[in-house]
């Protein structure tokens, strides 16, 4: 008897759910949301007065994909733990989310991320002054590297797209900056294509590696590759010019340090389709024959064969290999300890007969 009221009051609160799900939210209704094992009893009309909020997207008038569990309660905010919560709930009666001391503000801003709650210096209130101004720059210097972006490094990379390039690497200077480069002796850029922006704006931003690791999320979030952000000397104008011994004129350049953006749009892996393997013969002797027979000649440049070298191994485990003397070229070194001079060879003494 006890087991089938316990059924039919679970079939009621199931029944009662479906209702609840099928139908819209009154104003003035208040509802139960489950945020980390805790519940949370609100009303609808303080959620939908911010229909900007994730909250106050999901229960506003005529949103269809809101449903409750079988006890009518909602489930949010998955992953935020309730004291993070508590603490945005605040924001819906008085505008402002201050945050708690065990939590820090990059947990918070998180949060605020997540259910679409403003986090700027109007609504966040934190003891932390040093962890929400980093915040705070974070997000200033994401908004103004998508305007660097747009503005003064993407034309440059489709102009390198048109020439057929994968990559793009670009010098951000100053406007200060003056570049008088020589047109017969120009600085030695090594294989890259560089090219160059002018901005004293961009070329202040990146001074900071937080803005740097930015704007490397930026370009990572946009799709780019193989992205690198860094300081690099750039030349940029000729300090003097000097005359080697053999004759050949050498012009020194005056670098200065100027941050460096290098990105590619194609994967890491589609780099090269082909492969060469490099063919090297085996030194080592698998066949019976060719271990017996006589040793293939070495050639010069002219094709002849040059002069063969003997070596006397000696079966005794404590002597050294050493050459003869009458095997050595002219002006050649020995294989082991170099060229013995004259009176080195007289030290050797006479061999023993055989």
């Amino acid at each position: 008897m006890q087991q089938q009221q316990q059924q039919q009051q679970q079939q009621n609160t199931t029944d009662s759910a479906k209702v609840a799900a099928g139908k819209k939210l009154s104003e003035n209704e208040r509802i139960t949301l489950i945020v980390d094992n805790t519940t949370f009893s609100v009303n609808v009309s303080m959620l939908t007065a911010q229909p900007e909020t994730m909250l106050g997207r999901m229960f506003s008038t005529g949103f269809e994909f809101t449903h409750p569990n079988e006890r009518g309660e909602y489930e949010v905010a998955e992953g935020i733990s309730r004291t993070v919560f508590r603490a945005i709930l605040e924001y819906y009666l008085s505008g402002v989310v201050r945050c708690p001391p065990t939590v820090s503000v990059q947990e918070l801003r998180e949060a605020c991320d997540y259910l679409l709650i403003p986090f700027n210096a109007n609504t966040i209130r934190c003891q932390n002054l040093r962890g929400l101004l980093h915040e705070l720059s974070n997000e200033g210097a994401s908004i103004q590297f998508e305007a660097f972006l747009e503005q003064l490094i993407l034309p440059l990379m489709v102009d390198a797209a048109r020439q057929g390039h994968r990559e793009c690497h670009i010098v951000v200077l100053s406007e200060d900056d003056i570049i008088d480069w020589d047109a017969e002796y120009p600085p030695q850029m090594g294989e890259e294509d560089c090219q160059t922006v002018a901005n004293t704006a961009m070329y202040r931003f990146f001074k900071y590696i937080e803005n740097r690791d930015v704007a490397k999320q930026v370009l990572k979030d946009r799709g780019l590759k193989k992205i690198r952000l860094g300081i690099e000397g750039y030349p940029t104008y000729k300090e003097k010019i000097k005359r080697r011994p053999s004759g050949r004129m050498e012009v020194i350049y005056n670098y200065l340090q100027r941050p460096f953006i290098h990105m590619s749009w194609e994967k890491e892996e589609a780099k090269s389709r082909h492969v060469d393997f490099q063919c090297v013969k085996s030194k080592s002797v698998t066949n019976l024959a060719e271990a017996t027979a006589d040793p293939a000649l070495e050639l010069d440049s002219a094709g002849n064969p040059l002069p063969q070298r003997h070596f006397e191994i000696s079966h005794e485990p404590d002597a050294e290999p050493f050459m003869r003397p009458d095997a050595l070229l002219d002006g050649e070194e020995g294989a082991i300890g170099g060229l013995p001079n004259g009176d080195d060879i007289g030290l050797l003494g006479p061999e023993e007969p055989q």
